[in-house]
């Protein structure tokens, strides 16, 4: 919107303050629609997850997304008339005061002139100017990267960026490791760490809850409960030694003391005698004076040292529990953490993939070239592949935490090259390379100011003391960095090689029309921002 605002200031036709506006929401507006649908959607897709953390994220951010918008098209231009105003009125910048300038004034140092008078150079506030940074990227920063042996240069370093990424990507791990959900000077951390290196032969402690109204006085169902501890200690994962089953307990006790426990009455009236024997056992049993409502008994689980183990171990008792005749449930508090690790690789590429698709509709839509929206969506996979695989050399692992992240990546990564690539294909030049350089000149600056207050928004996130903190920082690092290099390097690069594709010979700057080659269903959505919005 600045970067419209600041543009609109050499033309003569558009001196007055309603038309420059106008003429600032017709250049800006389109591509600020453009991102914040795809960011919109990109969020709203990823309330399909199966984790309500996820979903709670992205309904708020979307929601958040949709005010930011509405506040841009209204709010912000009326606080840019309000600042023109102020700068044609000289007042001052913070107090709004009328300024009186002398040549004394104008020789003093720039950090006076900004304080008390308004602006650095000391002189009388004048009408926006092109910034330095816009002819650095015209004169400099375009010219160089539009040589075609920086372009093979580009080339070869996005092949060592994807390579590398797709490297990272086979090598990333799932899973939260618990010492991440404490504060690193959390007492949990080293308990952690000795439970790891004493106790690390041992997995989870598994509970199996017999959760019906079953008989457990007719011997045929206690032989169908013994027979589905047998199928559950027979599980690789489990160390059948270390069962702990008050029924066989029971069972056992009631053989050697001749004790009576074939009817009801009998079972539940003798159960004080193994009470007596094992204490413990009461805990496992939930009774009433006539009928056992639920019951349970313990199975030890070993050499789980890896997120695959845990998946496989969850997988193999949940399946051997289902195929049992008695009504089983299996059980541990871990197993909240084990269950990412059933979805969270599927329900990630579903939301990847359904967004990609989603960013190439709407591209396809609103932006004018169809190869230019291709390079838009291939930018997004770019980006998340290329943040999906860093993270892993970053000790970023994939779960419910760094899920999010990559949620946020869909959306953000989309900005950068929307703006440089809407730019690229309405600008009038006559060749690519030129028509590349204008797109960088117009909006190369605007891009690094958003990624560069982005990651300073962030960057005190980085000596975090929290887990949670450092990866959303991490992945924010890697999404503004990667999507930045896109924008401003791989995208416009790439668009020269393809950028005539599609373009008619006529649409030179000298044949200029009206709406700089917007495809037809765009000018009436030009038109209302600049000739309705009022």
């Amino acid at each position: 919107m600045i970067a419209a605002w600041e543009q609109s200031v050499g033309k003569k036709e558009k001196s007055n303050v309603r038309s420059r506006l106008a003429e600032t929401y017709a250049e800006a507006a389109l591509s600020v629609t453009i991102t914040t649908l795809t960011d919109v959607l990109a969020f709203f897709i990823g309330t399909w997850t199966a984790f309500p953390s996820v979903r709670s994220f992205c309904l708020y951010t979307g929601t958040a997304f949709v005010f930011c918008y509405v506040y841009t098209l209204t709010f912000f231009g009326a606080i840019i008339v309000l600042n023109h105003r102020r700068e044609q009125g000289n007042r001052h910048w913070l107090t709004c005061m009328p300024v009186q300038v002398d040549k004394g004034q104008a020789e003093k140092s720039c950090l006076y002139n900004a304080c008390c008078i308004g602006n650095c150079s000391g002189e009388s506030s004048s009408p926006e100017s092109e910034h330095p940074m816009s002819i650095f990227f015209k004169k400099y920063y375009g010219p160089f990267f539009t040589n075609t042996w920086i372009k093979l240069l580009v080339v070869l370093l996005y092949g060592a960026y994807l390579g590398g990424s797709i490297y990272g990507c086979t090598q990333i791990r799932e899973g939260i490791d618990l010492r991440n959900l404490a504060s690193d000077d959390s007492y949990v951390i080293p308990f952690y760490d000795d439970n790891d290196k004493y106790f690390s032969t041992y997995g989870p402690r598994v509970m199996v809850v017999i959760t019906g109204n079953v008989d457990y006085w007719n011997e045929t169902v206690r032989l169908g409960i013994e027979n589905c501890t047998q199928n559950l200690e027979a599980i690789s994962y489990v160390d059948k030694s270390l069962s702990e089953s008050w029924l066989r307990v029971y069972t056992n006790l009631s053989a050697n003391l001749s004790i009576n426990i074939s009817n009801k009455t009998l079972f539940i009236k003798n159960l004080r005698v193994l009470f007596q024997t094992v204490p413990s056992f009461e805990w496992d049993i939930n009774k009433t004076e006539d009928k056992i409502e639920a019951s349970r008994f313990f199975i030890q689980t070993v050499n789980v040292t890896s997120s695959i183990d845990e998946k496989n171990l969850l997988n193999q008792l949940r399946e051997t529990a289902k195929q049992c005749s008695i009504q089983l449930t299996v059980y541990h508090p871990a197993f909240i953490y084990y269950d990412q690790y059933l979805v969270i690789v599927q329900n990630t590429v579903q939301n990847i993939i359904i967004a990609a698709g989603a960013m190439l509709i709407i591209s396809l839509l609103l932006i004018p070239n169809p190869l230019c929206c291709v390079w838009v969506t291939f930018a997004i996979a770019s980006v998340i592949v290329g943040v999906a695989g860093f993270m892993t050399f970053w000790d970023v692992n994939l779960d419910s935490i760094s899920m999010i992240n990559l949620v946020i990546c869909i959306g953000f990564s989309v900005d950068f090259s929307a703006h440089i690539s809407y730019a690229f294909v309405t600008s009038g030049e006559s060749s690519a390379n030129k028509r590349a350089i204008e797109a960088l000149s117009v909006l190369g600056y605007p891009v690094l100011q958003g990624a560069v207050s982005t990651i300073l928004g962030v960057v005190v996130l980085a000596a975090a003391k929290t887990y949670i903190f450092r990866t959303f920082f991490k992945i924010m690092f890697l999404v503004i960095l990667f999507g930045g290099l896109h924008g401003l390097v791989f995208i416009p690069v790439f668009l020269t090689f393809f950028g005539n594709f599609g373009r008619s010979s006529r649409n030179t700057k000298s044949e200029k029309p009206e709406y700089r080659y917007l495809p037809v269903q765009m000018p009436s959505l030009l038109a209302l921002f600049r000739n309705n919005w009022f």
